[in-house]
């Protein structure tokens, strides 16, 4: 009998831990599955909030494509405009970046700006070649003085001038952005005087300024895309190049040349311009919103531009300091003084209008 009491109760328990663990089971799913009902309720009614402030809310959609990176000064700024932009308008416009090249290259964005198909975009100025020549100013070495001269001109009128050439083709300028300052390398023959130059092969984007630059000095430039300028450089198929110090410390220029001069004597830069069929669409208000955000995203680009520029020469010089293998001249007043008189010689080769125009060099020289 005490035998058959026992086995009763451990049933008896076993029951009741059964039962206790069921009942346990079924209010723990029970509340998980109240949380997850609640979870979708918020999730449904931020989706909501959201969609009410996006595109679908919007009154405009303005797609700016480019292509470069979000981590790069023009991409950071093509963020900022955005941001600002959508603030100004209260949400009226809705601004979407598509950086790398997700919609278009830059060799096809401006059909695309022409067809308001893309409302925005941010070329280099050689993208312009064909349609307005006389963007090719920026190209004349030793044209700009320091980056105060520069962004005097730009923001003054000769850049109105230059904007308003590419306004006329269908094509509304908005403003000027700012890779930096070209400097000179070679692997050949370190360049300190301007006939130091002299039969050395230099890679060129398609520029006929660049060519005459480079022939006036007894080099032969060699036109190449950007993408097979490290491998020029490593198989010797040219000597040297000139671009930017964030340019060859990214493409890592530096390890395939020899000498480095500091020369300034050029520049690269970026026009930001906008469908004419997109802008004829805003009202004054909102094309004011416009100005105003893209004056603000300007600074803001060429600030990041400088910054760049000048934390990436430091990490230059610290490679050139620890291998040994790379040589940085930094030429004196004389010395940039000689490859200026040198190169600046071609300037009247380019005084029809057809190319850039006498008055538009010698205002750009004037400028205070």
């Amino acid at each position: 009998m005490a035998t058959k009491r026992l086995v009763s109760k451990n049933v008896e328990k076993k029951l009741f831990l059964h039962n206790t663990y069921t009942s346990f089971q079924y209010n723990f799913l029970k509340t998980k599955k109240q949380e997850l009902n609640m979870k979708r309720l918020v999730m449904g009614a931020v989706a909501a909030a959201v969609l009410a402030t996006s595109g679908l809310a919007a009154d405009y959609t303005l797609k700016f494509s480019h292509v470069v990176s979000d981590n790069t000064p023009k991409g950071k700024a093509a963020r900022f405009f955005e941001q600002r932009l959508e603030e100004l308008s209260g949400g009226k416009i809705d601004v979407q970046v598509y950086p790398s090249s997700q919609l278009y290259k830059d060799n096809a964005v401006l059909k695309a700006i022409r067809l308001d198909s893309v409302q925005m975009a941010a070329p280099s100025f050689s993208k312009f070649g064909k349609i307005v020549p006389q963007l090719s100013i920026f190209d004349l070495p030793f044209l700009f003085r320091d980056t105060n001269h520069l962004h005097a001109v730009q923001d003054g009128t000769v850049g109105e001038k230059l904007k308003g050439l590419v306004t006329k083709k269908g094509i509304v300028a908005l403003s000027f952005w700012d890779n930096g300052f070209k400097q000179l390398s070679s692997s050949k023959k370190a360049l300190i005087a301007p006939s130091d130059a002299k039969g050395q092969k230099f890679r060129i984007m398609s520029s006929k300024v660049l060519e005459a630059q480079f022939h006036a000095v007894g080099a032969n430039p060699q036109m190449m895309p950007f993408s097979e300028v490290y491998s020029g450089l490593q198989q010797g198929v040219i000597d040297g190049q000139e671009n930017t110090n964030s340019n060859i410390f990214t493409k890592k220029f530096y390890e395939v040349q020899k000498y480095l001069t500091v020369t300034n004597h050029g520049y690269l830069g970026y026009l930001v311009v906008m469908s004419k069929k997109f802008w004829n669409k805003l009202p004054a208000d909102l094309q004011a919103n416009v100005k105003q955000a893209m004056k603000e995203a300007t600074d803001e680009e060429r600030r990041l531009a400088q910054e760049l520029n000048d934390s990436q020469f430091a990490k230059i010089k610290e490679y050139a300091a620890k291998s040994g293998k790379l040589e940085i001249i930094n030429l004196s007043a004389d010395q940039i003084g000689a490859w200026r008189t040198a190169v600046s010689k071609i300037y009247p080769e380019f005084y029809s209008k057809k190319t850039i125009g006498e008055d538009l060099i010698k205002e750009t020289i004037n400028t205070k």
